[in-house]
């Protein structure tokens, strides 16, 4: 059985998005060996290039994911969507109770035996979506019904965000986000949207105004509380406390030295003052080596890879693959956008990674596999019918 031979799993596809994404691995792995390579020398008996290996390792290993998953005709996924979202669903019941605590976050989740964490945020994300676009695809008969249409799948994206929120608010709010663009696009109904959105929006700015107005001391044992209300003070200038604003500080450094051309590569001063600075604010040491002109051109292809997404949109709409690409794609653009909105201290300090520039491995697989069924999409166009998918 000749499943995966290469004359199957070669790119194929659109490819202007190919180019984009081996452009944002090479680019992340500059990024990354600069970042890291005084912290790899100390760490690692002297040798500056350790987590650079590291991360060509997992970017191989992630690129030949991606090649495999796209082989596949992506409605033969379908068939998969639930059990992943179960699953998902399981992993992060998990990580509530058993997770590794970093950085006062119970986010990671140790697989036995091996040892290797992984976020499985990250894993329910992909899970959410490709659940949401087949959802949406074989509801389109029901999808302006309440309890017929709406009810089923918002439940599934309320379970999801609440698991997620107490340890990683930031990534339950891009997902609940992304789930919204997702419905829309699938005709659900704009009202029906607003019944849960503009109660959700209500209570953030309720909870804002409170953490705001609530002493340290009353917060202390609530888990993330009081990194949300120390964060929303930098962000809002209230701060004097420069533990509190260190990071945001030198991110901002980093970019006003950088200029228009940068320093050029390797030449970052901020990276061995910037606390994670190969993952958090890893955009902020790009711009600095890179200046003006590399930042927005990383931005730029982001943002192409979007406008590609959305032509796959416009040749299918209103079904499973085109929702599958559009919803992936705004993910993971809309996580890339505020990374780099952190860095300018556009937005509150969340945590959010730069997809395939940040130093990583397990989100590097992960983002891979959702780059995967994107690419899977752009390579067999939807062309059938989306009524032939019956709910099950």
């Amino acid at each position: 059985m000749n499943l995966f031979t290469w004359e199957k799993i070669k790119p194929a596809g659109d490819k202007i998005m190919w180019l984009i994404i081996i452009a944002l691995m090479v680019l992340g792995l500059l990024a990354v060996y600069s970042s890291t390579s005084a912290l790899a020398y100390k760490k690692n008996g002297g040798n500056p290039e350790s987590f650079l290996i590291q991360q060509m390792f997992y970017l191989g290993l992630g690129f030949m994911l991606m090649l495999v998953v796209h082989s596949v005709h992506y409605k033969y996924y379908i068939k998969f969507s639930k059990l992943l979202i179960y699953i998902s669903y399981i992993l992060l019941f998990l990580t509530m109770f058993y997770g590794s605590n970093t950085n006062e976050a119970q986010r990671w989740l140790r697989v036995p035996f091996i040892g290797i964490q992984f976020q499985p945020s990250d894993f329910a994300k992909v899970a959410l979506v490709l659940f949401l676009a087949r959802e949406l695809a074989v509801r389109q008969d029901d999808i302006k019904d309440f309890k017929k249409g709406f009810l089923p799948i918002i439940i599934h994206v309320g379970l999801t965000c609440l698991l997620i929120a107490p340890s990683n608010l930031s990534t339950s709010l891009v997902i609940l986000s992304t789930s919204m663009v997702i419905m829309f696009i699938g005709r659900v109904s704009v009202k029906h949207i607003f019944y849960v959105g503009g109660p959700i929006l209500t209570v953030i700015v309720l909870l804002v105004l409170l953490l705001l107005n609530t002493p340290d001391r009353k917060l202390n044992g609530m888990g993330r509380v009081k990194t949300w209300k120390h964060r929303i003070e930098n962000f809002a200038k209230e701060s004097d406390n420069r533990d509190v604003t260190f990071q945001n500080d030198h991110a901002k450094m980093a970019i006003a030295t950088g200029g228009i051309i940068g320093k050029g590569p390797g030449g970052s001063i901020e990276r061995n003052s910037l606390p994670h600075a190969y993952s958090d604010f890893i955009y902020a040491i790009f711009a600095e080596e890179y200046g003006l002109v590399g930042a927005l051109g990383l931005m730029f292809l982001y943002l192409l890879f979007m406008y590609r997404a959305f032509r796959i949109l416009l040749k299918s709409p209103k079904a499973f693959g085109a929702l599958l690409a559009i919803g992936l794609s705004f993910a993971f653009v809309m996580q890339a956008l505020i990374h780099m909105a952190i860095s300018v201290n556009m937005v509150p300090n969340t945590g959010l990674t730069l997809p395939f520039i940040s130093k990583g491995g397990t989100s590097i697989l992960t983002t891979s596999l959702a780059f995967g069924l994107i690419m899977s999409v752009s390579r067999y166009v939807e062309t059938e019918d989306t009524n032939e998918l019956k709910p099950v």
